[in-house]
């Protein structure tokens, strides 16, 4: 599935799948810093994601984990500093929350820095969830 926006693409198509660039882009954050290229790669083949990009340059990443029919987990949102503050990211959360075959099912996202952001975009914060820690978070 795609959507446009001007000069930008949201793609599921493997094909634009890029794991060396999603690499770059997670290691810029602080909760992917830690993750070798082959832990990417992996999560990249296990996971629905979502690619976001300028033309063909590679500016932006989400995936999912879900059972499509209760409960997905949205993680590893990312989008390049030199598009921050276009309103991309809400568009690209937006979208992926509406994807067909996951918008029925309840959504979980874990988030440091990002709380406000995903309550504009109706996510609600709760004393319910829980999480093992890992080194590479």
């Amino acid at each position: 599935m795609e959507w446009r926006r001007d000069q930008f693409r949201l793609t599921t198509q493997p094909t634009e799948l890029s794991s060396t660039r999603t690499f770059e882009l997670l290691q810029a954050t602080y909760w992917g810093h830690k993750r070798p290229l082959e832990l990417v790669e992996k999560l990249l083949e296990n996971s629905l994601c979502f690619f976001l990009l300028d033309s063909d340059k590679q500016i932006g990443f989400a995936r999912v984990i879900s059972d499509f029919a209760t409960t997905s987990w949205f993680s590893d949102v990312v989008l390049d500093d030199d598009y921050q503050n276009q309103g991309l990211g809400s568009w690209m959360v937006q979208k992926i929350l509406s994807y067909p075959e996951i918008a029925g099912t309840q959504f979980a996202l874990q988030t440091g820095t990002a709380q406000e952001f995903y309550k504009r975009l109706g996510f609600a914060s709760n004393d319910a969830l829980m999480s093992t820690p890992v080194d590479y978070l």
